[in-house]
């Protein structure tokens, strides 16, 4: 009989903690040169680490981890040190800051080979002369193209001479940009979405796309009948106390501005807070990342069953930075079931570091002739002529759900200041024969943020983001309130114009029907470069059909990966990774 070894049981533990990323700062350098050379190498490694750490946080604000080693990459033994240690801290974002030469098989490669081959790989060095890093920067770059490997090169400034160079806010700026596009490329690997109800109302665009989604972003999609939400309502699935303190908070905030025609609609409207609590916990319990319900027809609209209440208050809580309890993360949620919706929330949310999302239907396009034909047939005077809606035009942004509570005022404000521009109308019978609450508002005008929206093609087997920087727009009272009666008044409206696109353009060119938005102009906001960085990592294709969009814009765009121009420009490039896959 074969003797068997000794294993090692591992303690039980009562909940799964989702991994945190972890990013290590290295540095290389040449055997051969002096020691206050190799010194200062040391010190760019440590103001390197210094520089991203605390500037990199999850959408819960939890700073990223960062650590660096004192231990030169010079060859391969010194790789292989850095390697264990960076394993042993549990490393899975890489950023090497050469200053002086090296070769680049024997230090960088050697330890890039230990990792698995999409681990996030930046290298950020000084425009440098003596040694100089950048020469190296150059030669491993482009070693690891020839080889098919992404990597991202950052030639920013610090200074040539001094034991402590400190790199220029430029240079920091393209570095955090781009760990947090590789923080959101790793900590969303293994984790998962829950859905409630089948395919979103017969929308193609918005399917859960199961095995794409797993393979080119690591994202589980946890299916759960709406069945379930229904029955753990009817027995009532959560704490008595809490649905008393949500309401209370709602009564507090809201007022009168909740349209309440009697007790029915009173306890209809508790059903609708009850669904967050619950839905809350089923989320936690599934250490789940964001959500998305199905809504029409299976819960609220079809008479052959019974219709219950509305989920927009829910999903706008989700989204939002706070609830009764206080701040909190955005958990990304997705009226109407709409996985790519949901997926795109979910990206921006990360890379934004925790920003809030805006779901919207891509509603009516108003062009610039159109807005003003409107002004003029209210008798409007005295328009502010060099506003974008007025040269340009602008989308009306506007769904039932989802819209997060945030976007009713400026970046910055407080729940009073923005709950103080929500109303909660009675929810639309046409539409929603189950009662309850929807939530409307109009957003303010200035606020800067991207909007865009993931697609998929079976053509390629690859996703594609049509995104565009954006502004909202601020329109006359008795404007704003013909456009928002033009659509539907009683829900959430955004006005919004593209910085690049025509709206001719914009009409003609959306992926789907629904369209996403994040800020941008708040700390740690969301920016073109982050945004091109993660697609760049996803492998996800940059679609920007707007004519007017230069194909390189200095300081907004990050530069394109060398690994693309060798091979045929970003598009083609992709589609061979892909294909590669």
């Amino acid at each position: 009989m074969a003797r068997r070894g000794e294993a090692t049981r591992l303690p039980a533990i009562r909940k799964a903690t989702p991994k945190v990323p972890v990013i290590g700062v290295f540095a290389t350098s040449d055997p051969r040169i002096d020691e206050e050379s190799r010194t200062r190498c040391r010190n760019i490694a440590q103001m390197a680490a210094e520089t991203i750490s605390g500037a990199v946080v999850l959408p819960d604000k939890t700073p990223v981890p960062v650590v660096y080693s004192t231990v030169l990459v010079d060859g391969e033994a010194q790789a292989d040190i850095v390697a264990q240690q960076f394993r042993k801290a549990d490393v899975d974002i890489l950023v090497c800051v050469p200053d002086t030469w090296a070769f680049p098989q024997l230090t960088a490669i050697s330890l890039l080979q230990q990792f698995p081959p999409d681990t996030p790989f930046n290298i950020t060095c000084g425009n440098s002369g003596p040694r100089p890093g950048v020469v190296y920067a150059h030669a491993l770059n482009g070693a690891l193209a020839q080889y098919g490997r992404l990597a991202t090169l950052n030639v920013g400034t610090w200074p040539d001479k001094g034991l402590e160079p400190e790199m220029t806010d430029a240079t920091a700026r393209n570095l955090i940009d781009w760990c947090y596009a590789a923080v959101a490329t790793v900590a969303l690997r293994g984790r998962r979405v829950v859905i409630f109800g089948h395919d979103s109302m017969g929308m193609e665009t918005a399917l859960a796309h199961i095995i794409p989604t797993r393979n080119t972003f690591g994202i589980e999609i946890t299916r759960l009948d709406m069945k379930l939400l229904a029955d753990m309502l009817k027995k009532k699935a959560y704490k008595d106390k809490d649905l008393k303190d949500l309401r209370s908070w709602i009564d507090r905030y809201v007022g009168n501005r909740l349209d309440l025609r009697g007790d029915e609609d009173s306890e209809r409207f508790d059903q609708s807070l009850a669904m967050y609590l619950i839905v809350r916990d089923l989320l936690a319990d599934l250490n789940a990342v964001g959500g998305g319900f199905m809504s029409q027809l299976e819960w609220g609209s079809d008479p052959r069953g019974i219709p219950l209440p509305v989920a927009d208050v829910m999903e706008s809580f989700f989204n939002s930075t706070f609830d009764h309890t206080g701040p909190k993360p955005p958990v990304p949620f997705a009226t109407e079931a709409d996985v790519q919706g949901l997926l795109t929330m979910l990206f921006m949310t990360y890379l934004s570091g925790g920003n809030p999302p805006l779901f919207m239907d891509f509603r009516k396009v108003w062009e610039a002739w159109e807005i003003k034909d409107l002004a003029d047939k209210l008798g409007l005077k005295k328009l502010d002529t060099s506003a974008d809606w007025y040269k340009k035009g602008l989308v009306d942004g506007d769904n039932s759900g989802s819209a997060a509570f945030d976007w009713a005022a400026e970046p910055g404000a407080t729940v009073k200041q923005i709950m103080e521009r929500v109303s909660l109308p009675l929810a639309d019978p046409g539409y929603f024969p189950g009662g309850g609450n929807s939530v409307t508002f109009i957003s303010p005008g200035g606020i800067s943020g991207i909007a865009g929206r993931l697609g998929y093609s079976s053509l390629s087997g690859v996703f594609s983001m049509i995104w565009d920087e954006i502004s909202t727009q601020e329109l006359p009272e008795d404007l704003a309130k013909a456009v928002a009666q033009t659509s539907t008044a009683s829900w959430p409206h955004t006005f919004l114009t593209p910085k690049f696109a025509t709206m001719g353009e914009y009409k003609h060119y959306a992926p789907a029907n629904h369209f996403h938005a994040t800020w941008m102009a708040v700390t740690s906001g969301l920016t073109s470069a982050r945004l091109q960085y993660w697609m760049d990592m996803a492998n996800v294709l940059s679609s920007t059909p707007w004519a007017a969009r230069p194909a390189w814009v200095e300081g907004v765009d990050r530069p394109l990966p060398l690994l693309y121009i060798l091979n045929g420009g970003e598009t083609n490039a992709k589609m061979m990774i892909a294909g590669r896959k």
